[in-house]
């Protein structure tokens, strides 16, 4: 007995003092233990493998065809898609620079009666579909529509000309991308310095030899930027095209995967098409590295005096109503004359309750997988700055590069053949909307991320936290809103999304946009007023919330402060600890210095 009670006493010993009590048995051999920087690689790795899996598989599909697929893919009908699709992304942009540009000088510089009215309702164009704003188009503008129906009754008109081709295309996609331009632009205008203009106006040059020598020369990366992403988001749309039965490559892609029973063809136009976008991406960075631009600093803190405009109030005016007409208000009247219409006939409305749950439980799943995926991976940048952790966050961001008819499509072909048990199913429609939107959400958590000073994590680490309790207790509450607003970013997109939603949703399984593509489809435009309305009121209160919502002012030093204060008692406790000691009193921001008395 009295063996068995120092050998308890030894032990309750060991077990206060924090020694690891030797077990009487064999040994079991020592396994190594990562650290959280391999765990962050490891994470990141496995990512990029499920993001680069459906391209691999559609790559290799696609040159499985072998001298036959080739040839098909050099036929005149492959090349008039691929002439196709290139015309109409650079006449999309050259018609977002002409509407950009001038928007953003006129809400930035100039004195216009309700410019911020302006601002909001023209930036509102963003939150349209293209399916849903070619649609609209389509019944306002097209042979039989609204516009015929008013002019016929003082004109004899049969019918007006056919807008669905090239010209319906350019302009639905024109009018919800010039926003792509017209921001970055704007940005650049109101933080630019004005000792640069004064100063060529000093030199007796007049405002357009400002504006072309000082103004413009500062604007070309926010406009070759913009005209990237313009250019990007017309490869990939396939709503407009789809509806304008304009022959581009997204449009031929879906009418190879639904009509025909080789799909071999719908991976070589899926792989031409993605070709195109890495040549363009390529094209865009040959650019950017030869462009001399001036780089800015912080300048005089003011701003230019916005200059009156006189006599082009009213055209400027005028092109604003114009924008906010097209973009916004004929949409809203158009869809709210197809609810009166349903209500006027009696046709029986869509069940709104089952299509907002299914929407609107696809879009938060996926949210919260995008936001919970990009934190670790933006934690890797934060910790690791290393030629591999940007590697493969950036392989990780590829999705986003890609259409969705072709991430849709490669997801079917790898679940058809591999994982039979995932196909049509919820996950697989989770995963193609991850695959497409997760760098919305890493580039909102990682420039929160780089916001906060290093000195926090070292001082929580020293109080005895570990690298988890550190992502909870200091990360997450000092990145929470840039955290939540790219999960509201991808929510937002999520909802907007057809040809993902279209390809991979489970049978049975109703969202937004399909209900409107299938009413569109079947020629019943009465039962799109209502969901057409709601999914752009959420999306409209989305946006503004995101334009409105304060920036978050990065790590302050009293908030990471009250931080490591409510850090548990235990952790208080060890503020004697020399490492923690000397992070806290070696940090000599304000605030910082006082937490020696706080903890």
């Amino acid at each position: 007995m009295a063996a068995d009670l120092t050998r308890g006493f030894t032990r309750f010993a060991a077990a206060r003092l924090g020694d690891t009590v030797k077990p009487s048995g064999p040994r079991l051999p020592h396994l190594p233990r990562l650290d959280r920087h391999q765990a962050l690689q490891i994470i990141a790795v496995v990512t990029a493998l499920v993001v680069l899996l459906p391209l691999v598989w559609l790559v290799l599909r696609a040159t499985g065809a072998g001298a036959e697929g080739l040839a098909w893919a050099l036929r005149p009908r492959t090349l008039t898609i691929l002439s196709n699709s290139i015309v109409l992304t650079v006449t999309v942009m050259a018609g977002a620079l002409a509407i950009g540009l001038p928007f953003a000088w006129l809400t930035a510089r100039c004195q216009l009666p309700w410019r911020r009215f302006w601002l909001i309702a023209g930036l509102l164009t963003m939150v349209v579909p293209s399916y849903l704003g070619a649609v609209t188009l389509l019944a306002a503008f097209g042979p039989r529509g609204l516009l015929y129906d008013l002019l016929a009754t003082v004109l004899p008109l049969e019918r007006l000309p056919d807008i669905r081709g090239w010209f319906g295309a350019w302009l639905s996609i024109t009018l919800i991308t010039w926003p792509f331009i017209a921001l970055p632009a704007r940005a650049v205008l109101l933080g630019s310095d004005p000792a640069l203009e004064e100063a060529a106006r000093s030199l007796g040059h007049g405002r357009w030899q400002v504006f072309r020598r000082v103004t413009l020369p500062l604007l070309r990366p926010a406009l070759t930027g913009g005209s990237l992403l313009v250019a990007l988001y017309t490869l990939s749309d396939f709503g407009a095209v789809a509806v304008m039965r304009y022959n581009a490559f997204t449009r031929a892609i879906y009418l190879q995967y639904t009509s025909s029973f080789d799909r071999e063809r719908a991976a070589i136009l899926a792989l031409m098409l993605i070709l195109l976008t890495l040549l363009l991406l390529l094209l865009e960075r040959r650019l950017g590295q030869s462009r001399n631009g001036a780089r800015l600093g912080a300048g005089a803190p003011r701003r230019l005096a916005p200059l009156p405009i006189g006599r082009w109030r009213w055209p400027a005016l005028l092109f604003f109503v114009m924008i906010v007409g097209l973009g916004v208000a004929l949409p809203v009247a158009v869809l709210g004359s197809w609810l009166t219409r349903r209500a006027l006939f009696n046709v029986t409305p869509p069940d709104m309750g089952m299509l907002t749950a299914t929407t609107a439980t696809v879009s938060a799943l996926a949210a919260l997988a995008a936001g919970a995926l990009a934190l670790p991976l933006a934690l890797l940048l934060r910790r690791r700055h290393s030629r591999l952790s940007h590697w493969l966050v950036a392989l990780t961001s590829s999705g986003n590069v890609l259409p969705g008819i072709v991430v849709a499509l490669a997801l079917v072909f790898f679940a058809a053949r591999y994982l039979p048990a995932w196909y049509q199913t919820v996950p697989l429609l989770l995963l193609g909307y991850v695959t497409r939107f997760l760098p919305l959400a890493i580039s909102a958590s990682r420039s929160a991320l780089e916001q906060i000073s290093p000195r926090l994590e070292e001082a929580a680490r020293g109080l005895g936290q570990r690298p988890w309790q550190v992502v909870l207790r200091i990360y997450v509450p000092l990145a929470r809103a840039s955290i939540l607003a790219g999960i509201a970013l991808v929510f937002l997109s999520v909802m907007k999304e057809l040809p993902t939603t279209l390809v991979l949703s489970p049978i049975g399984t109703r969202t937004f946009a399909t209900h409107i593509w299938s009413a569109y489809s079947e020629a019943l435009l009465s039962l799109i007023g209502g969901p057409g309305l709601l999914l752009l009121g959420v999306s409209a209160l989305g946006l503004i919330a995101i334009l409105l919502r304060e920036r978050q002012p990065g790590a302050a030093p009293g908030t990471g402060v009250a931080l490591l204060r409510e850090l548990p008692r235990r952790a208080r406790h060890r503020v004697g600890h020399p490492c923690a000691f000397a992070l806290i009193s070696h940090d000599h921001r304000p605030g910082l210095p006082a937490a020696r008395q706080a903890l």
